[in-house]
């Protein structure tokens, strides 16, 4: 069986969608994430600490929003093919400046996924006391 850390090494630049692919894909999840299972499932995430494989993906993504922010300020605003050749760029570019960042990125993220499911477990404490004093 592959794990998610192979998984996420060889999707990683390979898998190419075009627009409509896209938007069908978010289309397809807005409808998913209104379904309770979803929503459940998302909750039983918020209560475990995410696999170092993700936080790692989670730093990297942390990163290259660092430099997007630095070197395209006006990035969240443009259409999506503009954004698409910006991100080619960026890859090609600052693709070792974003190796370093997310590396030392790890530590925050880490911390912050701590502070996460730490905030998730007191929430799901505080509504199962609530639901106690309501009986």
């Amino acid at each position: 069986m592959i794990t998610f850390k192979e998984l996420a090494v060889t999707l990683e630049g390979v898998r190419v969608v075009n627009m409509v692919q896209r938007r069908k894909m978010g289309r397809r999840m807005a409808r998913l994430a209104k379904s309770s299972a979803f929503k459940n499932k998302v909750a039983r995430a918020k209560l475990r600490v995410a696999s170092p494989a993700k936080i790692a993906i989670k730093a990297r993504k942390l990163a290259k929003k660092k430099i997007l922010n630095k070197f395209y300020p006006n990035y969240n605003k443009l259409a999506p093919m503009a954004k698409i050749k910006i991100d080619q760029k960026v890859a090609s570019k600052y693709g070792g400046a974003i190796d370093k960042i997310a590396k030392r990125a790890l530590v925050k993220v880490k911390k912050n996924e701590l502070i996460k499911v730490k905030k998730a477990r007191a929430a799901k404490a505080n509504k199962a006391d609530d639901k106690i004093g309501k009986i």
